[in-house]
């Protein structure tokens, strides 16, 4: 039997059709305005138009990781359940774009590559060893494991904070909001990969950027609304914080003029940290949709009231 799902923002039909193809599914996707009635959507960002027109859908896929952008929307009905995409070939993005960020920072390649435009320090002295820096990750799930385990061979002190308890090998972790200054003090590195919920808003502010040490990275690759935007730019302009690396906004894309992209110690991307891919998450939507279509649990299901 062919399941008939409906694809909304994000990558088209014809691109999610060759996806689920190439794993032999039983899958017709449609785009919203040809499509029959179906049972499951594959949606990014709000569609206010989408619920309306199909009464009858069984659940809906969030296109990545993030599904604040679905809970956003008013028109999404409160019984529908919703399903986060897990990992699907993101999370060695992530672990990439922050070990290009970390090791860019604390070894100064930056500094090193301005000098030697100048035909300066070529006895190497400008590219410390980073061994033994304290390198902190927030966020213990698949994306910040992953960040981890990439992290681990290059000699650091490592540490974890996630909202409920975790052990991980050769990692200091850290749980609840009791614990996070002390997972926090004297950091070199932040690394944050968390993902936006009412705990995590705002979470990031001029108290906590105190804590980290002198010169601190502060890597944002998780949501925007993690961070103090202001409190963030003053902690850089008064010296406190040495750099940010961000890859998500608050506003995206980030406005003409924004401070972010002309300050000297930021470096934003254009939210690439970790992108869908499609063969990946086609094969992990249409497991889960042959779980559901059995009457079996799914695991990605989110809970509306953590956000997540």
């Amino acid at each position: 039997m062919t399941i008939d799902l409906i694809v909304a923002g994000g990558y088209t039909a014809a691109e999610w059709q060759a996806g689920f193809d190439a794993c032999a599914a039983a899958v017709k996707v449609h785009e919203v305005a040809d499509a029959p009635k179906c049972r499951y959507a594959l949606v990014w960002g709000a569609q206010p138009a989408l619920y309306a027109t199909q009464p009858d859908l069984r659940a809906v896929f969030s296109m990545g990781a993030g599904v604040e952008h679905l809970l956003r929307d008013p028109s999404l009905p409160a019984a529908l359940p919703l399903i986060r995409l897990e990992d699907a070939g993101m999370a060695v993005q992530m672990a990439g774009y922050a070990v290009w960020g970390v090791l860019r920072h604390l070894r100064r390649f930056d500094d090193s590559a301005a000098a030697a435009r100048r035909g300066e320090d070529w006895g190497g002295w400008r590219s410390p060893p980073a061994t033994g820096a304290r390198v902190g990750v927030m966020g213990l799930g698949v994306m910040g494991q992953a960040t981890l385990a990439a992290l681990a061979p290059l000699g650091f002190v490592l540490r974890g904070w996630s909202r409920s308890p975790r052990e991980i090998t050769g990692v200091e972790c850290h749980a609840g909001t009791a614990a996070l200054d002390r997972f926090l003090d004297g950091l070199d590195a932040l690394v944050c990969v968390l993902p936006h919920t009412p705990d995590t808003e705002n979470l990031l502010d001029a108290a906590r950027f105190a804590r980290l040490a002198k010169g601190a990275l502060v890597l944002n690759a998780g949501r925007g609304s993690l961070i103090v935007d202001a409190d963030l730019l003053a902690a850089l302009d008064r010296g406190h914080l040495g750099a940010a690396v961000l890859d998500v906004f608050r506003e995206e894309p980030l406005p003409a003029g924004h401070p972010y992209l002309t300050h000297p110690r930021v470096t934003a991307t254009p939210h690439i940290a970790a992108r869908t891919q499609i063969p990946l998450t086609s094969r992990q939507v249409a497991d889960k949709i042959a779980q559901l279509e059995a009457g079996l649990p799914v695991s990605g299901l989110v809970g509306r009231e953590r956000g997540y």
